[in-house]
């Protein structure tokens, strides 16, 4: 309901609803193409295990729809995206993608985990399945796993088969939780997003920083495409120190408050070091191309005081 889908299919974690979602729509001989910036394990998918299955995917980082379209065969069977991305916070066009999908006959696929249906519907631009990790925002207080697929009814029904035959569905006890999530969800993300744009704010131009990213900061490289199809900017932040691993892994062991983890969506803050956690599984090289440097913190903002989580992140960085 909250996506405006027909249809939907609750799985045991994030990564199975991805995974149950690629192999009920894909066959041997299959072509995928995806953005670039993707979720560690779901890079892992297309790298480790689609060619055991000869199953091929080409990586785009762009906006450019002419150049997304170079990338589409005849075997090419569905467009894969997030947006805004994990981890580098880049935004991608939903109404173009979707529209270079329509053009060729095939699936436009987003993963909305970070924006959640709150703040964004894909299905309004033309996507058409949505997946989620129900882990991060849905729960929003780190106590089950959880993910969900929604989209056209008969598109859901063969991702429900195959969940059915191969067993990553939810536990009945959490879905009751995750269900229960649902009801605050709206309250956690206008809160979420209040605390991340002041804190953006406040840290944009730090001398210790890099760089600061946020969307809905008018720095943001993909501002205007975050503003078009988002109602805010999200709960995620990241700071690029100057220094890089080093300086990281300093302010990292400095902070008081916030929490390390690879999570994210709490209601605690939280920050991860995506190059030796949750993209570690990426080469150098391809952390690199998708904008993941040793000195890249992601940062969760929480629903704490704004201030307190500033001043954490502050004093961390003195």
């Amino acid at each position: 309901m909250l996506e405006g889908a027909e249809a939907g299919f609750a799985t045991a974690t994030g990564m199975a609803a991805i995974f149950t979602t690629f192999m009920s729509i894909l066959k041997s001989g299959d072509h995928v193409v995806s953005c670039s910036s993707v979720f560690g394990a779901t890079h892992a998918v297309f790298t480790k295990y689609f060619p055991k299955w000869n199953i091929s995917y080409s990586y785009f980082n762009t906006n450019n729809a002419n150049e997304i379209e170079k990338l589409i065969k005849p075997e090419t069977k569905f467009i894969y995206l997030e947006t805004p991305t994990n981890p580098a916070i880049e935004l991608i066009d939903l109404e173009l993608v979707a529209a270079v999908a329509k053009k060729h006959n095939i699936l436009l696929i987003v993963d909305n985990c970070f924006a959640t249906p709150y703040l964004q519907n894909p299905i309004k631009y033309g996507a058409d399945l949505v997946i989620h990790s129900a882990t991060k925002y849905m729960d929003g207080q780190g106590r089950v796993l959880g993910g969900i697929v929604v989209g056209k009814k008969e598109l859901v029904h063969d991702i429900y088969l195959f969940g059915r035959l191969t067993g990553p569905s939810m536990s009945p006890f959490n879905a009751w939780v995750l269900s229960k999530s649902l009801e605050t969800l709206a309250l956690r993300m206008d809160r979420h997003c209040e605390n991340a744009l002041y804190v953006a704010q406040k840290l944009e131009g730090h001398a210790q920083l890099e760089n600061v990213s946020y969307p809905f900061l008018p720095s943001h490289p993909h501002h205007a495409i975050a503003k078009k199809q988002m109602k805010a900017g999200g709960g995620i932040i990241t700071l690029t120190l100057k220094g890089g691993y080093e300086a990281a892994k300093q302010f990292l062991d400095k902070l008081q408050m916030i929490k390390i983890s690879p999570n994210l969506g709490d209601a605690r803050s939280i920050v991860t070091h995506p190059a030796s956690s949750t993209h570690c599984k990426l080469s150098e090289e391809e952390r690199l191309k998708v904008g993941i440097t040793p000195g890249l913190i992601r940062v969760s903002i929480g629903l704490e005081n704004k201030e307190d989580i500033l001043n954490d992140l502050l004093s961390a960085l003195k």
